[in-house]
């Protein structure tokens, strides 16, 4: 797997203010809504799931127990709590929860290292209406997969998603398309080594490709990663990206020197 670090740095022309306010969103809902994600009854509350997207009623389920396949201790799964506002309006609440501190930091760290020049790129206003699209776009891509594969009365069409990978999958399609050859770092077996942009987000794009596809083999329950809003995101932040840059001159590349 390759793991991006950074990106090559360049001379911003206005600071990425929209991109700063999203990563401490995101961390202030998992925080103090989330309570670190100790909070159950607010996560089962205002997370996307599947079924109340398409029936449009809200659902609500018991606690129940659930055996734990590594060790064989019965647990408590929590079920889906009342949502005190529109379901469709968790189509947005979602995209600024995370499951675990780790999952958290994953995605903070991609929104750091490329959000702050498709920011740039097209401007502060129309980037956050992009992130919402994608994010908002990638979740409906789940929430019609699961619905598609296993039924809208399925188990796995009652799992709440959530997450901001879907949105920040749009902004490294966007990324990509706007700065290609620009070059990342990337962790590779321990090897740090710097790439162009399509290369480390190409390679990406293709594990969530090859991962959605044995996820559809096998059926939605088996995995715990939404991989359909992933490229769902991708799709849609690559589709966006040209529209919502129209009009503005793209930040130069910067130049490569060669070494000697």
């Amino acid at each position: 797997m390759v793991l991006p670090i950074a990106d090559e740095p360049i001379k911003h022309v206005t600071s990425p203010v929209v991109t700063w306010l999203l990563i401490v969103a995101n961390v202030a809902v998992f925080g103090l809504l989330q309570g670190f994600g100790f909070d159950d009854d607010f996560t089962f509350a205002f997370a996307t799931v599947p079924r109340e997207i398409v029936t449009g009623r809200d659902l609500v389920t018991p606690n129940r127990q659930v055996e734990d396949p590594w060790t064989g201790q019965m647990l408590t799964a929590p079920g889906l709590k009342p949502t005190p506002i529109s379901v469709y309006l968790t189509l947005v609440t979602g995209i600024f929860m995370h499951g675990s501190v780790f999952h958290l930091l994953g995605n903070m760290l991609f929104l750091w290292i490329f959000g702050d020049d498709v920011e740039e790129a097209i401007g502060h206003g129309r980037y956050l209406i992009f992130y919402l699209m994608c994010g908002i776009i990638a979740s409906l891509a789940h929430v019609f997969t699961v619905v598609g594969v296993e039924g809208v009365d399925s188990e796995a069409a009652a799992v709440p998603t959530l997450g901001a990978s879907g949105a920040i999958s749009g902004v490294l399609a966007g990324y990509v398309l706007q700065f290609p050859q620009r070059r990342v770092l990337v962790l590779v077996i321990r090897i740090l080594v710097w790439v162009p942009a399509y290369v480390a987000i190409g390679i990406w794009f293709a594990f969530q490709l090859i991962n959605g596809l044995g996820v559809l083999g096998e059926g939605s329950q088996h995995s715990s990663v939404a991989y359909a809003a992933h490229i769902g995101g991708f799709l849609a932040g690559a589709a966006l990206i040209k529209p919502f840059a129209l009009g503005i001159e793209a930040p130069p590349e910067p130049a490569v020197t060669e070494s000697t």
